[in-house]
């Protein structure tokens, strides 16, 4: 999947070749940047394209720019333009995913806090191929970071390194993805996704002592099981031997959306298929992120006025 055509850079849409920065950029020689994913849903009905928990989003990108010390904090409204802008500029009337990085342009030594770039990019995106599927997962060997070594709770650039090598890892030796423990040997999260088990009917997820990205659409989730579903949802410390236990299992985050985890360590989760209350979710999750609800009208911005 290519990025689209039109690229936003430092608050100008410009073509893709042109959204370029300097070699010896913060950013490149030491990760210096924080980035979201965020989706964009095509609702042919309504003939608008939605974008999903915007405002959360950028306050989260902006929450990373704060805790990794930048100089200049963009303000929401600039942020939302610029993203805005960057969907009209390629005309995206499909399902998408947009990606914004703040990074530190300066080149300097290690503690340069400026200047501050900014780049947005959309990529047209359709179903992940696993939604029906389900995914067959790893426990990685690679440890989830610590909050005291690198702050979880950024989506910085350079954390993505441990995601990268448990993938990695995961994928040569035959599995679709990887979960990572924390430090201590509790259940944190996927590679760029949180976890959630089901057990007795109940949903049970990591907390955010366990070295969680405080993930916008775990967040989504919970509040639908509990408003909508009526399930208990716990947030607490996880057990590696509780995936094994559980009758289902799913990854959630906004690039891969809600995915089953059918398997883990080659050992099937419940009978080995996406169970009944995973689909329940992923069904609801869908509708409401595409505005085929109501639920929330203010977490789905229009992108294309008067429609």
């Amino acid at each position: 999947m290519s990025t689209c055509d039109f690229m936003c850079l430092n608050g100008d849409i410009v073509p893709y070749g042109e959204a370029k920065i300097h070699a010896f950029s913060a950013v490149v020689k030491y990760g210096l940047g924080v980035f979201e994913g965020l989706r964009a849903y095509w609702n042919a009905e309504h003939q608008q394209l939605y974008i999903f928990r915007l405002s959360e989003h950028l306050e989260r990108l902006r929450y990373g720019m704060k805790v990794m010390r930048y100089e200049r904090i963009f303000d929401a409204p600039f942020l939302e333009d610029c993203l805005l802008r960057t969907l009209r500029a390629n005309a995206i009337r499909e399902n998408a995913h947009i990606r914004m990085i703040a990074y530190i342009d300066g080149d300097d030594e290690l503690t340069v806090t400026g200047p501050v770039g900014l780049v947005i990019g959309v990529v047209k995106r359709g179903p992940g191929k696993f939604l029906q599927s389900g995914v067959r997962v790893a426990v990685s060997s690679w440890q989830r970071i610590a909050d005291n070594a690198l702050p979880p709770r950024v989506k910085s650039t350079a954390n993505y390194v441990n995601n990268r090598a448990a993938e990695l890892t995961a994928r040569l030796d035959g599995y679709d993805g990887a979960l990572m423990l924390s430090a201590d040997g509790k259940l944190s999260e996927g590679t760029g996704a949180c976890v959630f088990l089901v057990r007795g009917g109940q949903l049970i997820t990591p907390d955010g002592a366990s070295d969680i990205l405080e993930s916008i659409t775990r967040d989504t989730v919970m509040q639908a099981a509990r408003t909508v579903h009526g399930l208990v949802v716990q947030e607490r410390r996880v057990d590696r031997t509780e995936l094994l236990a559980a009758e289902e299992a799913f990854l959630c985050g906004s690039g891969q959306e809600v995915v089953p985890i059918v398997s883990v360590d080659r050992i099937a989760v419940g009978d080995g298929q996406p169970g009944p209350v995973t689909r329940l979710i992923q069904d609801h999750y869908f509708r409401l992120v595409g505005g085929e609800i109501a639920d929330h009208p203010a977490w789905r911005t229009p992108v294309w006025p008067g429609q």
